[in-house]
């Protein structure tokens, strides 16, 4: 048995809450188990000055990290699940997925107008809004093609500073962020997904290692939540079958609904039938342009067991009401060089 592990981290303040919660959690479980961070500084940390979507490729803010655990210079990784890409380099998997924060996006207006605004759809008319997330802006276009939609990167507190600063009259954040860095007290409104569909696996915080070491895998094996595991699983499905990264115009949001089923064995209802809890998989999933004036947004439900198979066919239902042609522009705009082979 070894009595340290390192655990590679980003060095942002919500990267190291997140890194410093999970090993107060495996603290817990073991109590004698030393833990050291290693602070890594991303691709995506270092360049602050272009959008993400022009970056191009993926994993902007995790491979410098899991380059680290193949080197053994890390045991771990914990990374916020929206930023993972769905396939792993060789030798290194996903090994669990702690329980979600709540996985929608949160509204924040300019202090001083919160009084007059206290939804989004109260921002006046030309109204600037902060977020680096395609996805994000999509949705919001879609719905007030009026807005202005200006670019904001940084950690969570450089952003709330630059609203601060007046240079946005509201921006777009993660809720969960906000709410674990204490921020919440800032949000105007929470955006129901109906207007902003968040990002797969936004709120989840999952654990990377190497596949071959059974004494980790088994170390973190308690912090995986089943349910948000399988549902994660679902969103990471549908987007690895539309071939998108985390910063193209795709959203998914899965959950699992526990629903009182009634066991009846004949046509005939019982005069008391035996009720029974039955939990079922539903998910939302959404594709759209950038300027938003298109969206396609399709929903599926079934067995939480066949999660990955619902992910699939929801992405191909979309695909097929026209996502393959959205997604073909997005692409020609931000990565020229990256061909899209999805096929429909």
């Amino acid at each position: 048995m070894r009595d340290k592990i390192i655990i590679g981290t980003r060095g942002s303040k919500l990267a190291l809450y997140q890194t410093e919660w999970v090993k107060s959690e495996l603290q817990k479980i073991y109590p004698d188990l030393k833990i050291e961070l290693n602070k890594i500084k991303t691709t995506g940390d270092k360049i602050l000055n272009v959008p993400l979507a022009k970056i191009g490729g993926k994993g902007l803010f995790v491979k410098e990290i899991e380059e680290a655990i193949l080197r053994g210079k890390a045991d771990i990784a914990v990374h916020s699940m929206k930023d993972v890409p769905t396939e792993f380099p060789e030798g290194l998997h996903l090994s669990a997925i702690c329980k979600r924060e709540d996985p929608r996006d949160a509204f924040i207006a300019a202090v001083g107008s919160q009084k007059k605004i206290q939804s989004f759809r109260d921002l006046p008319n030309g109204s600037t809004v902060g977020t680096s997330s395609l996805r994000r802006s999509c949705q919001l276009l879609h719905i007030r093609p009026d807005l202005k939609i200006e670019q904001l990167r940084g950690n969570l507190d450089t952003r709330i500073r630059k609203l601060d600063e007046g240079k946005f009259n509201a921006i777009i954040l993660a809720a969960a962020g906000v709410k674990r860095l204490g921020w919440a007290d800032r949000i105007t409104e929470i955006l129901s997904p109906e207007i902003s569909l968040p990002a797969i696996g936004q709120g989840a915080i999952g654990i990377e290692c190497r596949a071959d070491d059974d004494y980790i895998n088994k170390l973190i094996a308690p912090l995986n939540h089943y349910e948000t595991f399988i549902c994660v699983t679902a969103e990471r499905t549908f987007l690895k079958k539309l071939e998108g990264g985390c910063q193209v115009p795709i959203a998914a949001y899965a959950r699992i609904v526990s629903q009182e089923a009634e066991a009846v064995s004949s046509h005939i209802r019982p005069p008391q039938a035996e009720q029974t809890h039955h939990s079922l998989l539903i998910m939302d999933g959404l594709v759209g342009s950038i300027s938003g004036d298109k969206i396609i947004k399709s929903h599926i439900e079934g067995e939480q067991e066949d999660a990955e198979s619902l992910g699939i066919k929801l992405a191909e239902k979309i695909l097929s009401m026209g996502a393959k042609q959205i997604l073909d522009e997005v692409y020609g705009r931000y990565a020229p060089s990256v061909k899209s082979s999805i096929t429909s």
